[in-house]
């Protein structure tokens, strides 16, 4: 399940965040959360939090570009923070998709 969701989402990613309808994004999104929350660990539920905030910023209705930007941004470098205690099957997948949180969070910030 974990491998599959984190293909999708590294797969959406490459193609592009206007190319994610915002009901996708809130989905993809949700899902994450739920596992990240009930995982026990800490840092996995700091990035969980996070998720929820990127939600509240992805639902207000008027989409706040540098606020998304910089919620992309904390993802990234929390999912770059746990790739080291990933399970070894996750770490390539897991950095990809810390380092296009970071890039399109950049973006979107600058």
């Amino acid at each position: 399940m974990a491998n599959d969701l984190l293909n999708a989402t590294v797969h959406s990613l490459k193609n592009g965040l206007t190319g994610i309808p915002v009901s996708a994004a809130i989905d993809n999104t949700e899902t994450w959360q739920q596992q990240l929350l009930q995982s026990g660990e800490p840092a996995l539920q700091d990035i969980g939090r996070e998720i929820g905030n990127l939600q509240s910023l992805l639902s207000s209705g008027s989409l706040d570009a540098a606020a998304i930007g910089r919620s992309l941004s904390m993802l990234g470098t929390q999912t770059n923070q746990a790739v080291a205690s990933a399970p070894a099957d996750l770490q390539a997948g897991l950095r990809d998709l810390g380092d296009l949180l970071l890039q399109a969070g950049g973006k979107l910030e600058g």
